[in-house]
């Protein structure tokens, strides 16, 4: 870990020192690439750096004991150094393997998120809804921009299903354990006898991505316009400016209405198009390695049911960590960093069990 943590060390500062070469600051794409790659190291060169001052201070302490001839005071004083850094290097080994882990390379990217109602008809629509408010709200107190791409709402105020993209810092990296099947159980308005309903919705989350990343043939795609429209009369318009698009190799087809312009359709719907094609390349990749896992989280199977939203107890569980938290307003009003982070350091926690077995 040493040889690596140095290697680390010895790049940081070679970035450091090309981030003020003139000819480096007027390309502007290399200058870029540099600076995330900068940020990305920065945690782990801030953690060795406390681990070789915990080093230093317990190599002291440790002299000055095995030296003897210290009055009552410093020995004390030499004694709790000791404890106190020995703690600190051990805090700091666990924390560096855990930064040392192969970084998700899409975690910086920005998401797009497809909510659809699944059993329940109209209750799951009306949840489906919650579930978007939910993102929305989380993506605000982060300061990111929610945009929708395309949505089909129901009469009662629900969605059929609705598709949205999430822009900015780590957006990919708190949102991927959300991919899989969420369970509401309620009571429903309409229903007089109080009974409780289960209802189910399925979630996706796409990493967004450039056209660089994902090769799309041109004479494979068929282009479609059609006329926006909604329940109610909500965004419906004259022109055929809403735009479907068919990937004939791989049956996807994508759509867009939300925008006025025709163009602002195509260019998000192609946005769409390009991350689910990136998703199904990288499902192929790593499904050999989720088969593996002991804990399967953030393996985006949208089969698989992965929280229950318990309204009469007023509980969120998340079943593949066992995480019980009795805050479901809290959480749907987009207080969810307990849920994501305990997602985050489990999926770590897997992870570095992996390496090390």
């Amino acid at each position: 870990m040493t040889d690596k943590l140095e290697m680390t060390k010895k790049r940081y500062d070679e970035i450091n020192e090309k981030l003020s070469d003139a000819e480096v600051i007027s390309n502007q794409e290399l200058y870029r690439s540099l600076m995330r790659e900068h940020k990305g190291l920065t945690p782990v060169v801030e953690k060795y750096a406390e681990y070789t001052t915990a080093k230093t201070e317990f190599d002291e302490a440790k002299q000055m004991l095995d030296e003897g001839g210290l009055d009552a005071e410093l020995k004390e004083m030499a004694r709790l150094q000791y404890d106190d850094s020995k703690e600190k290097i051990a805090a700091c080994e666990e924390e560096l393997k855990i930064l040392l882990l192969p970084r998700d390379p899409d975690d910086d990217r920005n998401v797009i998120i497809e909510i659809r109602g699944g059993a329940g008809g109209d209750e799951a629509a009306l949840f489906a809804n919650s579930l978007y408010r939910m993102y929305t709200m989380y993506g605000q107190l982060k300061g990111w921009r929610v945009e929708v791409i395309n949505s089909n709402p129901t009469e009662l105020g629900g969605f059929k299903e609705i598709s949205f993209s999430v822009e900015g810092e780590g957006a990919y990296a708190k949102l991927k354990y959300e991919s899989g099947v969420h369970r509401v159980q309620r009571v429903p308005e309409t229903e007089s006898q109080g009974r409780v309903h289960t209802s189910t919705i399925t979630v996706a989350v796409l990493p967004e991505v450039e056209e660089v990343d994902v090769e799309i043939n041109p004479a494979d795609l068929t282009f479609q316009t059609y006329r926006a429209g909604g329940a109610g009369g909500q965004h419906v318009n004259k022109t055929e400016s809403a735009i479907r698009i068919i990937h004939a190799p791989s049956g996807i087809v994508v759509e867009c209405q939300e925008e006025r312009s025709q163009h602002k359709n195509k260019d998000k719907a192609l946005k769409m198009l390009y991350s689910k094609l990136y998703e199904t390349a990288i499902a192929e990749q790593t499904g050999k390695i989720a088969e593996q896992r002991k804990i399967q989280v953030g393996t985006g199977d949208r089969s698989e049911r992965i929280r229950t939203y318990n309204y009469p107890q007023g509980r969120v569980t998340d079943h593949r960590i066992g995480l019980t938290l009795y805050k479901l307003t809290n959480i749907l009003n987009g207080d969810c960093d307990e849920v994501f982070d305990a997602l985050r350091i489990a999926d770590q926690a897997a992870k570095l069990a992996n390496v090390q077995e």
